[in-house]
């Protein structure tokens, strides 16, 4: 999907832009095996994207772009995954440190890197991540990972809630369906997010090197 198929059609209420800021971090939503594993519940249909997510996240390393990681785990019992848990069953899976809870080696942190372990869908919910960009001044929050519909999207309405500029990488985030994936890239341009492919992405974070 080009910016040009997200971007078009808005009616003029839903044609802002927002501009990205000079001081960005990268999150990469949930890139675990989970989602990549043929034997999980919550495998996707494709990961094509994730070589895109790797391509963005190495370069934000190379840029000294801060990288932060989320995945999601419950305790055993689960009582930390309210009633979401009991909504999506799959999400059984990540209970404990189970080894479809991992990050994929292809993107997984290094050891200086930060990992959010959350238990619902945006990286923001219950977590200190807003805290923590306030604290070193990140105006801009680049988005990769999985899935589009779900974490991804609530972690961009979030980030614009909590006055961080969101831009969605389009290429390097995936879901289980196509249709659903393009809806909603559509409607985050259309008013949460700035979706953008990942060679705009890679010259955005080219361009704000630290």
């Amino acid at each position: 999907m080009t910016e040009a198929d997200v971007q078009g059609g808005f009616a003029a209420g839903f044609a802002g832009t927002l501009s990205p800021g000079r001081l960005p971090v990268l999150l990469s939503i949930d890139l675990m095996r989970a989602y990549f594993d043929p034997d999980s519940p919550l495998c996707l249909p494709s990961d094509s994207f994730l070589g895109v997510a790797a391509e963005v996240i190495a370069a934000a390393r190379r840029e000294s772009v801060p990288v932060i990681h989320t995945v999601v785990r419950y305790r055993e019992g689960s009582a930390d995954g309210g009633i979401f848990i009991d909504k999506v069953p799959a999400l059984r899976a990540l209970i404990g440190d189970s080894a479809v809870g991992a990050t994929m080696p292809s993107v997984a942190p290094t050891a200086d890197e930060t990992v959010i372990v959350k238990q619902f869908a945006s990286a923001f919910f219950g977590t200190d991540l807003a805290a923590r960009l306030r604290a070193t001044g990140v105006d801009t929050v680049v988005i990769i990972g999985t899935s589009t519909s779900g974490c991804v999207r609530a972690t961009a309405v979030d980030a614009i809630q909590y006055g961080f500029v969101p831009l969605v990488v389009s290429d390097a985030v995936g879901d289980r369906d196509e249709a659903v994936h393009r809806a909603s890239l559509y409607d985050l341009q259309a008013k949460y997010a700035e979706v953008i492919d990942s060679p705009t992405a890679i010259a955005y974070l080219r361009g704000v090197s630290r």
